[in-house]
């Protein structure tokens, strides 16, 4: 599929001053700067060994109680969001996509929180085309942050896919709720492009809700699991595939209610 570059070269530090405006401002917690990446940050295919080594230290002295297993995945959740975040971002929003590549992560604690993205052209198109640019850098992307995790703490691909999808199908929810204009079934058929081009076909979904008022919601039925109650075993996320079906959709359509006002 033949690309064009909305943004020439000259013009690459205002498109990466857009993208990361926009983003803080959609978020109200995304930080970012334009540059690469400052040292000991994260940073896909350099040796990450030190800051992964850090951050999965600093997960076991605060969770002591959770295990290995949490602290795999909180390394690859922690890694992933704010790429996928700002593959969204740039889709549906700002409307072009930068090198992905060019990302760098920096580490705050147990969570991984800034980032750097190096200036550049960005590729144009329409949203179907910036998906599939996008998906594209992401599976790349992710696999060589799978690939790093596993370095230091096992984490099974299913699962680890499984993740990526519900980040992907959280994203889309995100996105329904801020461009209220759509209609459900076009966030639904962009959620199963993100799948397909990411390789997560079949790894999640988003499902319609039809409230007492009238209104169509979408949650997410999501298959995997983020561990998070081996940190309070008495509470689940409410999107967590673990609790009763109908807790489930009942705590998913209370926040989605509250979030739209």
């Amino acid at each position: 599929m033949a690309r064009s570059f909305l943004f020439p070269q000259d013009t690459g530090d205002a498109a990466t001053t857009r993208l990361i405006a926009a983003a803080a401002q959609l978020t109200g917690f995304m930080k970012g700067e334009p540059g690469g990446p400052r040292e000991g940050w994260y940073r896909p295919g350099a040796d990450n060994s030190a800051m992964l080594g850090q951050l999965h230290q600093a997960l076991a002295t605060s969770y002591p109680q959770a295990g290995p297993a949490f602290y795999a995945v909180r390394l690859w959740t922690n890694l992933l969001w704010q790429p996928a975040y700002l593959a969204v971002i740039a889709a549906h929003v700002h409307g072009a996509m930068p090198d992905l590549s060019g990302l760098s992560q920096q580490r705050r604690g147990v969570y991984v929180d800034g980032y750097r993205l190096v200036p550049g052209a960005q590729t144009g198109g329409s949203t179907e085309d910036l998906i599939e640019l996008a998906g594209g850098q992401l599976k790349a992307t992710t696999a060589v942050m799978l690939e790093e995790v596993n370095a230091l703490a096992k984490l099974r691909p299913l699962p680890a896919r499984r993740l990526l999808a519900d980040r992907m199908l959280s994203l889309m929810v995100w996105l329904s709720q801020r461009r209220r204009e759509l209609p459900a079934g076009t966030i639904e058929a962009w959620s199963e492009q993100w799948l397909e081009v990411l390789g997560l076909s079949g790894q999640g979904r988003l499902e319609p809700i039809d409230t007492a008022s009238g209104r169509r919601l979408l949650i997410v039925k999501r298959k995997g699991c983020c561990l998070d109650y081996l940190i309070d075993p008495d509470r689940y996320c409410a999107s967590c595939p673990k609790q009763d079906e109908a807790v489930r959709v009942a705590r998913q359509t209370a926040n989605a209610l509250a979030e739209l006002g």
